[in-house]
């Protein structure tokens, strides 16, 4: 089974390779490996692991942990595909993608690009909440939820703990981040239920994908 473990550990030479060779030594299989951001003297990096049969998911935090200075933030179920190209991947289909469909490709893919569980375009409607213009599996209902938020000129983390998140959003520590889509009106939601939280790093990526994601969506088929 695959799981993404999200680490963060002091930014010197030899670290990763360290991590690396202590699960490695446990029997896990490293997938992929995403440096989130860096800065402080530490490194903020995303993981994906496979984790032999019969052994359990608490191994993983003893076997990275074994190396000095290492701290797992989070480890979750991972389910995703994986593609070093995924971004690159995601333009090309909203550039080949027929008319009236680029929406709904781009709210199915951004969660493979960013490891998240679920994304929905989102348009304001006027009243406090938002009209659902496509959205991935898993995406929790948005109709009838009040989102004070909108419209969004900027883009912003949405933490679990926004007072305007029904209780059992809150309950599922659903964490959130949100970018302009085109206009301030439309908006790009990306979530993931238990964490870990959104961090500005993937808030700017977001922001620079969806941008480019907003002109390439407005172009003729190729």
């Amino acid at each position: 089974m695959s799981y993404l473990l999200r680490l963060v550990v002091p930014d010197r030479p030899g670290l990763l390779g360290a991590v690396a060779t202590a699960l490695g030594d446990a029997g896990v299989d490293i997938v992929s490996l995403d440096v989130l951001e860096r800065g402080g003297g530490v490194a903020v990096d995303d993981v994906v692991v496979d984790l032999p049969p019969g052994r359990l998911p608490d191994s993983l935090i003893t076997a990275a942990q074994a190396v000095p200075g290492v701290q797992v933030e989070s480890l979750r179920p991972f389910a995703g595909a994986l593609d070093t190209h995924r971004e690159l991947d995601l333009l090309e289909a909203l550039a080949r993608a027929p008319e009236g469909t680029a929406v709904k490709i781009l709210a199915v893919e951004l969660p493979r690009v960013f490891h998240g569980g679920w994304s929905a375009v989102v348009l304001a409607d006027g009243a406090g909440g938002g009209e659902v213009l496509a959205a991935s599996d898993a995406a929790p209902a948005l109709e009838g939820v009040q989102l004070p938020w909108l419209p969004l000129s900027t883009p912003r983390l949405l933490p679990s703990e926004d007072d305007w998140l029904p209780e059992r959003w809150r309950e599922m520590a659903i964490e959130m981040m949100a970018a302009p889509f085109g206009d301030p009106a439309t908006a790009v939601v990306l979530g993931r239920s238990g964490g870990p939280a959104f961090r500005r790093s993937e808030l700017l990526r977001l922001t620079h994908l969806t941008g480019i994601a907003a002109t390439v969506a407005h172009l003729p088929p190729v």
